[in-house]
Order: structure tokens, then sequence, then C-alpha cells
């Protein structure tokens, strides 16, 4: 059963939900990538019954009143139709605020942060993000661009996602990659595999299931 949603009082904007004892953040809808599997690219903005179509980007302000005390939470993690790290300041800033009162913070990832900033910004999440998991979803390049799609500004994604990965081993305490079981050609083995020579953790999961 879902919980209260928090949202924007004027125009109704989930900007947290909650799910799993968890208070998930829905910061932006803007992507790195154009998932075939993604709901917003099949025509619906619904996750398991949470409306997340955003007409404006919340303010840090919003997004930490949406989240209120985060003590209530077991984790609050950035998730939501887009990728967070697209707004990696106001991320960092939310982040910040919420570690001063004892959060424990996840961020739900593409991995093409760098890539998109043009530098390794996984210093910059060092002692604000507990826990990453990085869809990976896919074993090789070739199924990668198949489900995922890339931006053409964007070449060498997959390999970029990888690297991502393993420079934020050394900076965050959890590294989990995570791939989708029942995608046509994904090898859930085989990216297990690559995890484990990454020295990561990893996932299997289901589709449109938030976790």
């Amino acid at each position: 059963m879902t919980e209260q949603v928090k949202t924007n009082s004027a125009l109704d904007e989930v900007i947290a939900y909650e799910l799993h004892g968890n208070c998930y953040l829905n910061i932006t809808d803007r992507c790195t990538l154009r998932c075939a599997f993604c709901p917003k690219f099949n025509k619906t903005f619904e996750v398991q019954g949470y409306d997340l179509r955003l007409k404006f980007e919340p303010s840090v302000g919003e997004i930490l009143a949406a989240v209120g005390d985060p003590g209530r939470y077991k984790e609050t993690v950035f998730c939501g139709l887009g990728e967070p790290t697209q707004r990696l300041d106001v991320l960092l800033q939310v982040a910040g605020k919420l570690k001063q009162q004892g959060a424990r913070i996840r961020l739900n990832s593409d991995g093409l942060a760098s890539l998109v900033q043009g530098r390794d910004v996984t210093p910059e999440l060092a002692g604000l993000i507990d826990a990453l998991s990085i869809s990976m979803n896919a074993q090789n390049e070739d199924v990668y661009k198949r489900h995922c799609r890339p931006k053409k500004e964007y070449p060498g994604a997959y390999q970029a996602m990888l690297e991502f990965a393993n420079k934020a081993k050394a900076v965050i305490p959890s590294v989990t990659l995570t791939a989708i079981d029942g995608l046509e050609g994904v090898d859930i083995e085989a990216c297990r595999k690559i995890a484990i020579e990454l020295g990561v953790q990893f996932r299997g999961r289901q589709l449109d299931v938030v976790g």
C-alpha cells in the first residue's frame, strides 16, 4: 500500500513519494538516455501508482520541504523518471542538507554524470551519497544501445558508465550495478560477472518496480 505523497500545493507535482519505507525524490524529468522500456517514452509518467510528471523542476527548498524529517525513512533516494545528476548542483545541495539531519542517501543513476559534465564527478559525491545504484542494463555496448538508446552527443556511454562505477567505489560505501531481468538479449549472469570483476555489487531487478 502506498503512503502519503508530498506535492507542491499549487501544481500538485509529486516531488517526494514513499515506497518500502523510503522517501524517493523526483527532481527532474530530463534524461541522458532514452530507454525503450521507460514509462515516459511509452506515453505514461506513472510508476507504481504515482504520477511523476513534472511541470517544473523543484528548488532545493521545495525538495527539502517535501521530504520533511528524513529520520522517518530508512533511506532518502534520488529516483524519479529523470536522471537526478542532470541537476547535479541541486542534488549535492539537497544531499548535504539531508546528511546534516542524519539521513542515509541513495542515488539511483544511469552512471553518466561524469560523461555529461566532462569531468570526474565522483569525488563530489563523497560523504554525501551512502549508496549508488547504477542502471547497467546490458552485458555489452550493442545490447545497451538497443535498450538504453544514449543520445548521439554522448558516444561511449556504456564504457563511461562502467568507468563511473569503478571510480565511485573508491568514495561511496555501497555501489551496485543493476539490470532488468527479461529484457530481450540481456544476459543477467553476464552482467553479474562484470559487476564482480569491477568489485561492486549486482542486483537483477523487475521492470517498473522501484526499489
